[in-house]
């Protein structure tokens, strides 16, 4: 910490955070934030249960069923870079704010959709708020100290897990005894909680300081301290650069701004209409390509493995294709299953949270790809349903890692004033990763090529690994930055 001759502490707020610590004050926003997670895995999980329902009240086609998922998918592309906007220009709050009132309202009409259309309509209307559930990510990561970051974000990821698990126990309980429409209705609760909540949680203070608001993130880390049964000094808030020659470090000419006084024209961080541009500058455009196909290539294999587990762990005794837990549908193993395979992603959560900070998040994931490919290797011939269904087991496992620790990766590396929107953009291409691999994958198992199917996903988990490789960034233990320098 740097100190004036005037006794003036001098500090990031990177600084004052691990002054703060991680404590009570954290563990409370960990809870608000994984309770939007949670709501965002049950609103994306429902698909998988009313489907076919829905097909049989109202006499539907499959391809008028499928639409009904396609559309939230649809909604959440959008989404994803509309609320990183709103979150990098008005704050993370006000985006929270915004998107969970769209997925709340949205959802819990749904539930009294006169007709089809109806349903399509306002399920893509629930899509756009989901699109922005990485708002959550970005705020919560932005409290966290550097040294407790890589553990705490994979806590935080975890929630989506729990979501997917109560989400299929409450299927379980409510279809066979309620209906589509109480489930859905039931499952839009944890999105009015977090309303109820909202006014009780704090911005960010780095998109504070980032806007110039200095006084209230001084507020908040006050708050943060009593919290935790810390003391934060008085001092001067020093607002963070990427400097050629060190990306990651505050330069030693860098402005210093008070905490005391609110200084709103100062720093108001990139525009949203020069996000773009940033994204594509010669600093960081090496970054968004590689983790434009990261998150493209992570969530194709990942939705790939839920197909082929699907398919595969049945023996390969069918070689035509049936939709992901159609034939299920009324009976109760369609919970059980999605249960037990959502508990695939458990192992995954403890080896990432063990090694991410030990190794770093770029190892971290270059190691679970290249295990989780080989993984895949005996599944180019036929295996006995044990077998397979371990292979995809850990398989699945550690795809889901991945992605969870990419999640953290992509919000530390790019900085405060685009942040948002970065990410944002980033998850909508995640998004189109998702929708293509149906269209593909399914035509391959469709038409018994098992074997091209486990190649295709096998390279695109090596491509994976090969775009961490090249991003140029290694992020554990360094500081965030909040504005990017294009000169």
């Amino acid at each position: 910490m740097v100190q004036m001759a005037e006794s003036e502490h001098v500090y990031s707020l990177d600084e004052a955070l691990a002054t703060v610590g991680f404590g009570k004050y954290q563990g409370l926003m960990l809870a608000y934030g994984g309770l939007g997670y949670i709501a965002d895995a049950m609103e994306i999980m429902i698909l998988s249960f009313i489907g076919a329902a829905v097909e049989s009240e109202w006499n539907l086609s499959p391809g008028e069923q499928s639409l009904i998922s396609t559309v939230v998918f649809a909604g959440m592309l959008v989404g994803s870079y509309f609320w990183g906007v709103i979150s990098d220009a008005y704050g993370r709050k006000k985006g929270i704010l915004g998107l969970a009132t769209l997925t709340s309202v949205a959802g819990l009409l749904s539930a009294f959709s006169p007709n089809y259309m109806s349903l399509l309509t306002l399920r893509c209307i629930a899509g756009v708020g989901l699109g922005g559930m990485h708002t959550f990510t970005t705020w919560f990561l932005e409290f966290v100290p550097v040294p407790n970051r890589g553990v705490w974000m994979i806590v935080f990821s975890s929630f989506w897990t729990i979501g997917t698990i109560f989400e299929a126990g409450l299927a379980w309980i409510v279809m066979p005894n309620f209906g589509w429409r109480c489930l859905l209705a039931i499952s839009s609760g944890p999105c009015f909680i977090v309303l109820l909540l909202y006014c009780l949680v704090p911005e960010s203070p780095r998109f504070l300081c980032l806007k110039g608001k200095f006084k209230e993130a001084h507020h908040i880390l006050e708050k943060a301290a009593r919290f935790n049964g810390t003391t934060l000094q008085n001092g001067r808030l020093v607002l963070d650069h990427i400097k050629d020659g060190n990306e990651f470090a505050a330069p030693e000419d860098a402005p210093l701004l008070s905490p005391i006084v609110d200084e709103a024209d100062n720093y108001k961080g990139s525009p949203s209409s020069s996000s773009l541009f940033l994204l594509f500058s010669p600093k960081l455009i090496r970054t968004t390509l590689a983790l434009w196909f990261l998150y493209f290539g992570n969530t194709f294999s990942y939705y790939g493995v839920i197909l082929l587990t699907s398919e595969l762990s049945s023996g390969g005794s069918k070689c035509t294709l049936t939709m992901l837990h159609s034939e299920k549908s009324e009976n109760a193993s369609l919970y059980l299953d999605v249960f037990i395979t959502s508990l695939a992603e458990v192992p995954g959560l403890i080896v990432a949270a063990f090694i991410v900070e030990r190794v770093g998040r770029k190892l971290c994931m270059i190691i679970m790809f290249v295990v989780a490919s080989i993984l895949l290797i005996p599944l180019l011939t036929r295996q006995n349903e044990a077998t397979t269904t371990a292979l995809l087991f850990g398989t699945r496992a550690l795809v889901s890692a991945t992605f969870i620790v990419a999640c953290i990766y992509a919000p530390e590396v790019y900085p405060t004033s685009i942040r948002g929107a970065a990410v944002g953009l980033t998850s909508a291409v995640g998004r189109i990763g998702g929708m293509i691999c149906p269209l593909v994958a399914v035509a391959l198992v469709a038409n018994c090529q098992q074997i091209y199917a486990v190649i295709l996903f096998q390279v695109v988990i090596l491509g994976c690994a090969l775009s961490v490789v090249l991003s140029p960034f290694e992020t554990k233990g360094k500081n965030l930055v909040d504005i990017l320098e294009t000169e």
